[in-house]
């Protein structure tokens, strides 16, 4: 097994503005080892969203190297591109992105209906232990607007999770969330991180960067600082303590 999940090397991404060009990133260098939970920062702006979309294979860069769990990435066609999305990355929005008439066993089945790797699976027991992994085991039937926005996003990480990804990649996963649930979010992350998950959040908010183990933060394009989270807090600790998760 790949004990390295994330490796760049000069990942810069440029953007045409008329006669202009942006360069929204500026030689990122980033490993990412198995197992970590990572908070990558940064204010509008600063770059985090173009490496965010790099690095789940959204885009493609200008110029570096890119490799995931062992794969070089940059370079790839948009099919293999689709292919490493759905077998290595597992992705967590901000918005959810459920679909609304929809069943939580079924959003979380869908990624697999897309699954070209040739593993034959049961779909729906799979999505159903996905489901009960995040303590959602009794709520398989209930369609999104019959959940809280908390389990809405359990729901999401549900369906990050069902295809056993190298990588869960998430986008402001409590930017829609109120506080006490933003810590009930980062306990579940926190959880299966210590299950040997590999996560990399991505937020601009120190409140929830503090439950990672370590933070990226960008700025101009370029990584300003890269260094182990002190004083890292324990969310189902916090949880505990209500103060500490009041607005």
């Amino acid at each position: 097994m790949n004990e390295t999940v994330i490796r760049t090397s000069g990942l810069t991404k440029t953007y045409a503005s008329g006669t202009n060009e942006v360069h929204a990133l500026r030689g990122i260098d980033l490993t990412i080892a198995r197992g970590e939970l990572v908070a990558i920062m940064g204010s509008s702006g600063s770059g985090k969203s173009t490496l965010m979309n790099l690095l789940g294979c959204l885009d493609a860069p200008t110029a570096g190297a890119y490799e995931l769990d062992g794969v070089r990435v940059e370079g790839l066609g948009r099919n293999e591109l689709a292919a490493i999305r759905n077998q290595k990355i597992g992705f967590v929005f901000q918005g959810f992105n459920l679909l609304p008439r929809t069943s939580a066993v079924e959003n979380v089945e869908l990624p697999m209906l897309y699954d070209r790797s040739g593993r034959k699976r049961d779909t729906r027991a799979a999505a159903v232990a996905a489901l009960e992994r995040v303590g959602l085991g009794a709520r398989l039937d209930h369609q999104p607007s019959e959940l809280s926005g908390g389990q809405q996003q359990r729901v999401a990480i549900a369906r990050a999770l069902v295809t056993e990804p190298a990588l869960v990649l998430a986008d402001e996963p409590t930017g829609n969330l109120d506080s006490r649930t933003t810590v009930e979010v980062m306990a579940l992350f926190q959880e299966l991180n210590d299950q040997g998950i590999t996560i990399v959040v991505v937020t601009h908010e120190p409140e929830v960067a503090i439950y990672a183990k370590r933070i990226v933060e960008v700025r101009d394009g370029k990584i300003v600082r890269d260094a182990p989270v002190k004083n890292r807090r324990s969310a189902a600790a916090d949880l505990d303590q209500p103060e500490r998760t009041a607005a």
